[in-house]
């Protein structure tokens, strides 16, 4: 699927969006025929999971609009956010991001020949983006700069100060991306707002901002990278992918913060539309009924309230959609030896701890059986043990 004219290139781009600011400054760009250049950036720590897929399809729908995509892969930022990608797998992580991401896209049907990937750090070194670092330190407070990175950068009681330097590097970059907006998550909703009030300080232009919702993850609130049963690993295989789908928090005729919902709303439905037909299938076999056949979400959620669709028939169709998805990914992952060895190095195993060799001691108390002395047993323990053994026999 591919937009053509301004009017559905817009829709396009605006489809499943939670928040887009200054919507008018990429309207002017389609209108005048040209191609929005727009950046969506991830900081190289944990590796890629399902919930990528959200921030994914947004990316393959901009892609299929006509828009120049540029993913900056954020080693620095990585390392700014409270040491979350250690330096020296910062390298190692940032090739894993780029297979992954790059399988990712092309799972949802679309090409990446219009995809620009650039490290962070090939431009966050320069002396004159480092000369705009120094410049917005002196014209942003410490209460901005922890607002603007609350929802994004790891918060503690005695934060590092490359907290603060994370949220003034993200701003720049759009500056030095030279893009017309940026994309990201609605929890960065803070950081794009500063960016419109930052950026004209320095005499930059101000950039659209696009925003996708944070869906939930599987066992209900965020998806979260350290919680093995909330997400699932794009190299998971398929029977730990069934499990986990299984044991996902559905309650009946509740659609709100489904998550299950979320990834049709949100994956599912924007993949099938661009693959040529936009629906998503649910089997009803088991019943001896007709499928059930959804191209929106509200008819969807209406079925789930009134029980017509039940979770013991949406999870196993869930399964199947993501199987889909990941088998493609996964397959990309096996044909290339490279890939492979930069996960061990990025991703290495845990070291298996050491097992303790319990001592054994003996039966017998400290100097020997019957009180007699060890062999080797110092003098003084030997006239100890016979001065004891008088004063019992006295006694």
């Amino acid at each position: 699927m591919t937009a053509s004219n301004p009017g559905e290139r817009l829709a396009l781009i605006k489809e499943n969006l939670a928040e887009f600011l200054n919507p008018e400054l990429i309207e002017t760009i389609l209108n005048e025929g040209r191609n929005p250049r727009i950046y969506w950036g991830t900081a190289t720590t944990g590796r890629p999971h399902c919930g990528y897929l959200v921030p994914g399809v947004k990316i393959a729908q901009l892609l299929a609009a006509g828009c120049d995509m540029v993913i900056l892969l954020a080693d620095i930022h990585g390392f700014l956010d409270n040491l979350k990608a250690p330096i020296e797998l910062v390298e190692h992580r940032v090739k894993y991001y780029r297979f992954a991401i790059t399988a990712l896209l092309q799972a949802c049907g679309v090409s990446t020949d219009k995809v620009e990937f650039v490290l962070g750090s090939s431009y966050q070194k320069t002396p004159d983006y480092i000369m705009d670092i120094y410049k917005l330190c002196s014209l942003t407070s410490e209460h901005d700069a922890k607002k603007a990175g609350a929802e994004v950068v790891k918060q503690s009681a005695n934060s590092p100060l490359s907290g603060l330097l994370y949220p003034i590097l993200q701003v720049l970059d759009e500056q030095y991306l030279n893009v017309d907006a940026q994309f990201g998550g609605l929890d960065q909703r803070k950081l794009f707002t500063a960016a419109k009030e930052w950026l004209p300080k320095l005499g930059y232009r101000q950039r659209a901002h696009l925003m996708n919702d944070m869906i939930p993850g599987l066992q209900g609130g965020k998806m979260s990278s350290s919680d093995e049963n909330s997400k699932i690993d794009l190299l998971d295989p398929p029977d730990v992918v069934t499990k986990k789908i299984k044991k996902a928090e559905a309650a009946p005729r509740v659609a709100e913060g489904n998550g299950l919902l979320a990834y049709v709303e949100h994956v599912f439905l924007p993949v099938a539309e661009l693959k040529g037909k936009r629906e998503f299938v649910v089997p009803r076999e088991r019943d001896g009924l007709e499928p059930l056949v959804y191209t929106t979400i509200a008819q969807m959620r209406s079925d789930y309230e009134t029980d017509v669709l039940t979770p013991q028939l949406l999870k196993p169709a869930v399964t199947k959609a993501l199987h889909d998805i990941l088998i493609p990914i996964q397959d990309a992952y096996n044909a290339s030896k490279e890939w492979q060895e930069i996960t061990l190095l990025a991703y290495p195993p845990p070291e298996k701890k050491a097992k303790k060799v319990k001592k054994i001691g003996t039966r017998y108390a400290a100097g020997g059986q019957d009180n007699a002395a060890a062999p080797g047993a110092s003098p003084d323990n030997v006239d100890g043990l016979a001065k004891l053994k008088l004063e019992t026999e006295k006694s």
